[in-house]
């Protein structure tokens, strides 16, 4: 059975998730813990990075390198097209979701983490002991936001990346007007990348999620709940509806190993 080495809340993995959803391809969720990883990663891969998917001797990681890969190892249901203008334009929008979308929407999100308490405890793991999640609810406001801005999330790129992502939900719902999808008639790599990338802004409702029942819906406060942005929501929901596979479908399973915990990055 394939193995994806993931992180549940990674935009990265859920866009491998949906993608091995839509081609219907079984597989098995293998949870690093976020800056707690183990051993085991760094040899399977050579790297630090998730999602790393396993598939018998093979191992890929990089989220764009495993969707070539399973588009070439499983070619039923592609989601790269053959035609060279519509490939062309489909994996120049999957780079630009990956270096856009991909990347702002954490900053974004940062930002919603820092004014919620309660929901900055929500998205803690849920074998999180409730001390623990009582603590992080205690962190005040002021100085999250202090150490967010060492940490790239100071408020000028809060603001930056939050203007950066409303642009681009604008284009997207500009360009799905008169489309079903990105490129045109057939859902492709695209699609799915800025379907999978998009969770951060917005949780999908469904349960697709290994979250807490009360974030199904939610997302960050001016973006999720804006009107103006609600066709790209719907038109991402509809194809979760279609291609993504409800919980409980794959099996979760924790890296547990003898060896000394590593750093993971989240790609």
């Amino acid at each position: 059975m394939l193995e994806l080495y993931q992180f549940e809340l990674s935009q990265y993995s859920e866009k491998v998730r949906l993608i091995l959803d839509y081609k219907g391809l079984e597989y098995r969720k293998v949870e690093v813990t976020p800056g707690v990883g183990q051993i085991e990663v760094y040899q399977l891969s050579g790297q630090s990075q998730v999602p790393i998917l396993k598939d018998g001797s093979t191992v890929i990681a990089d989220s764009t390198k495993i969707a070539k890969y399973l588009d070439e190892k499983y070619p039923d249901r592609p989601i790269i097209p053959t035609d060279p203008k519509e490939r062309g334009l489909c994996l120049m929008m999957e780079e630009w979701a990956d270096e856009s979308i991909g990347t702002k929407s954490r900053v974004v999100l940062f930002q919603g983490i820092s004014q919620d308490q309660s929901f900055r405890s929500a998205l803690l793991p849920s074998s999180t002991p409730d001390f623990l999640k009582n603590l992080v609810e205690a962190v005040p406001s002021d100085l999250l936001r202090t150490l967010g801005s060492g940490l790239g999330a100071s408020p000028d790129a809060v603001k930056s990346a939050e203007d950066a992502i409303k642009q681009d939900l604008e284009a997207l719902c500009l360009i799905l007007q008169d489309r079903p999808y990105l490129t045109g008639n057939q859902p492709t790599l695209a699609d799915l990348a800025v379907a999978g990338l998009s969770i951060l802004l917005k949780f999908p409702a469904g349960p697709y999620l290994d979250i807490p029942e009360k974030l199904r819906g939610k997302g960050v406060t001016g973006i999720a709940d804006n009107p103006l942005y609600e066709p790209f929501f719907t038109w991402r929901d509809r194809l979760y509806a279609e291609f993504r596979q409800p919980l409980p479908y794959n099996a979760t399973i924790p890296i547990v190993t003898g060896e000394k915990p590593t750093s993971i990055e989240i790609e």
